[in-house]
């Protein structure tokens, strides 16, 4: 990640998902950057969504390579599709790997100030 990231940790601290919205083209930026990936503006705000969503896709983790997921296998890493217009990354948690589906409705939760999502 680059740039100034502090407003969004300070929202997961506080148990809300923030996705940056840019002032010049209006598209919503998951993870945060410093400028629009999309028209490469500059004008990047933190704004809160709601938090639902629903999974674009998916992988089952079944061996590790990251430190502190080494022996927590298997996990699923999604991209999580939110209404607003952003698509977000995370864990899914609160469920076995083999319930997740595409299109599955999930609503973020927070394990250590870090955005997962749960299944509705």
């Amino acid at each position: 990640m680059t740039g100034d990231t502090s407003a969004y940790w300070a929202a997961c601290r506080r148990g809300e998902l923030v996705v940056q919205r840019c002032t010049d083209c209006g598209r919503r930026v998951h993870l945060p950057e410093a400028v629009c990936p999309w028209c490469g503006g500059g004008g990047l705000v933190f704004e809160p969504v709601s938090g639902d969503g629903l999974v674009h896709t998916y992988t089952v983790v079944h061996r590790s390579f990251a430190p502190g997921y080494r022996g927590r296998e298997p996990y699923v890493l999604a991209w999580v599709d939110l209404p607003e217009g952003a698509r977000v990354f995370g864990q899914v948690v609160g469920c076995a790997p083999d319930e997740v589906r595409i299109g599955m409705p999930v609503r973020v939760t927070f394990v250590d100030d870090l955005p997962h999502w749960r299944p509705l």
